[in-house]
C-alpha cells in the first residue's frame, strides 16, 4: 500500500497525556514505536478484549500505510494474582492456564484479522529486566524493600498523577493501611513480591518472588523500543493505576522523560450499559462471537464507534455490521482481481481526512461505503469503476476488511467431482470453479435451466456461493 499522506506529520492524535490533539511527531524520522498491553492470559477472551487489539491494529496499519516502519509490541501476562487463582480453582498449574488462554486470545486474534505482533513478549521471559529496573529503584531511593516485598515510594516521584488527573492528596484520602501491612505509606505499590508456597517464583536480591504487574510492562518496553517512545497504548481501564505505575517507575529507575511520548486509550465496551468484566461475569465470549457472526463483521462492529467512545454490545448491531460487510465485498466482487487505475482522489482526501483527525475510522468508513455506492452506480450504467475500486482495495487494507482469499483443499475432491461430471478436467482450484460457472452460464443461455440450478446447487453444497447480476454470474466462497 502506498500512503497518501506519505510522513507528511499531518496525524492528529488524542494524547491522554495532557488531554489535548497533538501533531504525531516521532521520535526516529520515518519509525514508529508502539507498545500496546495486551493480555492477561487467565481465561478466554471477552468482547471487550477484542475491541483494543482491532483499535491497536489499525492504528498500527494506517502508520505503515503512511510509509512509516513500525514496530508493534503487544505483550502477554503469563504471571499475575488472577492466573494463580485460576490455576489453584482448576488444580492444574499456572502454565497450563496461560497457555490455554494465550491460545484462545491467538485463535480470536485471527478470526478478527489482527496482523502478528512484530514483538510478543512474556513477562514469565523477562523478569532478570525487571529485576534491573527495581535495582535501579532502589538504588535511585525510589522503591525499599521490607520483608522480601519491594515496593515503589509514590511520594518520592513528584509527577505522580500527571497521566490520570489524580493528585496525592486525593488518592491519600482514600487510602489505608491495612493491619499487618508493611508498606510505608499505603499509596505505595508493589514492584516485587515475596514468594507463597506454591506460587511461581524467580530469585532476587530480596529472595525468591515474583514481579508485580506494573513493573512488567515498564522494563519490556523499554528493552524492544528505548526510552521516550513514540506511543503507549490500552484500554481506558489501564489508565489508572497501571499506565501511572508505568509512568512512574520507568522514570524514575532511568531518568527520562517521558517515558512515552504519546498515550492512547480506548473506550470500553459494555454491556446493558455496564463495563463487561471478566470479575463480574458479564461479558460475551469472543470466540463464541466470531463463530456466530464472521471474524470481520465483528472487527467491523468496533470499528463504526470512534475508538475513544465507550461501545454497547447488541446483537442487532453486530448483524448490521455483517450485513454491511457484505455490501461491501459484493462490490468488490463484481470486478474481480486487479485494477489498474490509481485510487480516486476525492475519496482518499476524504479517508486521509477522518484518519489524519484521531483515527476517526467512523468517518473513513463513510469514504469508503460513498466510494461502494458511486462504484456501484457506475457499473449499473456500464461505465468504468475502477477508481473506486483501487479506492477501495486500499481502504479496506488500511482497516482490515478486505475479504479473505480462501483456498480449495478442502473441497478439492467435491470440486474435481462436480467438474467429472460435466467434462471439465484438466484445471483446479478457482480455474475450475470458473470453469463450472461457464458451463452454467452456457446452460442457462441454451434455457437448460435444469443443467444451470443443478450446477448452481452443487457448487453451493461445496461452500461456493453464485450469483447473478447485470455482470452477469459471479460467485464467491460462502
Amino acid at each position: 500500500m502506498k500512503g497518501a499522506g506519505s510522513l507528511k506529520g499531518t496525524v492528529q492524535i488524542f494524547n491522554t497525556l495532557g488531554r489535548a490533539l497533538q501533531t504525531f511527531e516521532p521520535r526516529d524520522a520515518g519509525k514508529v514505536g508502539m507498545y500496546v498491553c495486551g493480555a492477561t492470559v487467565q481465561s478466554k477472551p471477552h468482547l471487550g478484549h477484542g475491541r483494543y487489539a482491532v483499535v491497536f491494529d489499525v492504528v498500527r496499519r494506517y502508520f505503515a500505510y503512511l510509509g512509516y516502519d513500525v514496530t508493534y509490541v503487544r505483550n502477554i501476562t503469563d504471571v499475575d494474582d488472577k492466573i494463580i487463582d485460576a490455576a489453584n480453582e482448576a488444580g492444574v498449574t499456572t502454565e497450563q492456564i496461560a497457555a490455554d488462554a494465550a491460545a484462545a486470545f491467538a485463535t480470536a486474534y485471527d478470526a478478527l484479522g489482527i496482523l502478528p505482533a512484530d514483538i510478543e513478549p512474556r513477562a514469565t521471559d523477562h523478569v532478570p529486566q525487571m529485576i534491573t529496573m527495581i535495582e535501579q529503584l532502589i538504588a535511585g531511593g525510589h522503591a525499599y524493600e521490607a520483608g522480601g516485598d519491594v515496593y515503589f515510594s509514590v511520594r518520592g516521584f513528584p509527577g505522580y498523577g500527571k497521566l490520570s488527573g489524580r493528585n496525592i492528596d486525593e488518592l491519600q484520602s482514600g487510602a489505608r493501611i491495612a493491619t499487618g501491612d508493611i508498606k510505608q505509606d499505603p499509596l505505595d505499590f508493589a514492584v516485587w513480591k515475596a514468594a507463597k508456597p506454591g506460587e511461581p517464583s524467580w530469585p532476587s536480591p530480596w529472595g525468591d518472588g515474583r514481579p508485580g504487574w506494573h513493573i512488567e510492562c515498564s522494563a519490556m518496553s523499554y528493552q524492544y523500543l528505548g526510552a521516550s517512545f513514540d506511543i503507549h497504548g490500552g484500554g481506558i481501564d489501564l489508565i489508572f493505576p497501571h499506565h501511572e505505575n508505568e509512568i512512574a517507575q520507568a522514570e524514575a529507575a532511568l531518568g527520562i522523560e517521558p517515558f512515552a511520548r504519546l498515550w492512547m486509550h480506548n473506550g470500553m465496551m459494555t454491556l446493558t450499559g455496564e463495563k463487561m468484566s471478566k470479575s463480574t461475569g458479564h461479558i460475551i465470549d469472543l470466540l463464541d462471537a466470531v463463530k456466530k457472526y464472521p471474524g470481520l463483521a465483528v472487527r467491523l462492529f468496533y470499528l463504526r464507534t470512534h475508538y475513544r467512545k465507550p461501545l454497547d454490545f447488541s446483537e442487532e448491531a453486530l448483524a448490521d455490521a455483517t450485513a454491511s460487510l457484505e455490501r461491501l465485498w459484493a462490490f468488490r466482487r463484481r470486478r474481480p482481481g486487479p485494477v489498474e487505475d490509481e485510487p480516486n482522489q476525492a475519496t482518499m482526501e476524504s479517508f486521509a481526512r477522518a484518519m489524519d483527525n484521531d483515527i476517526d475510522v467512523a468517518g473513513g468508513l463513510g469514504a469508503l461505503f460513498d466510494a461502494v455506492r458511486e462504484g456501484n452506480r457506475r457499473l449499473d450504467s456500464g461505465d468504468s469503476a475502477d477508481s473506486y475500486l483501487a479506492a477501495y482495495d486500499e481502504i479496506v487494507g488500511v482497516l482490515g476488511l478486505a475479504e479473505p482469499v480462501r483456498g480449495f483443499e478442502d473441497i478439492a475432491a467435491g470440486l474435481e467431482a462436480l467438474g467429472a461430471r460435466y467434462d471439465i478436467a484438466g484445471v483446479s482450484g478457482s480455474a475450475l470453479v470458473d470453469a463450472l460457472v461457464d458451463r452454467r452460464s452456457e446452460a442457462r443461455t441454451n434455457k437448460d435451466w435444469a443443467t444451470g440450478d443443478t450446477i448452481r446447487d452443487g457448487l453451493a453444497e461445496l461452500g461456493v456461493i453464485v450469483e447473478d447480476g447485470a455482470d452477469g454470474s459471479a460467485w464467491h466462497r460462502g
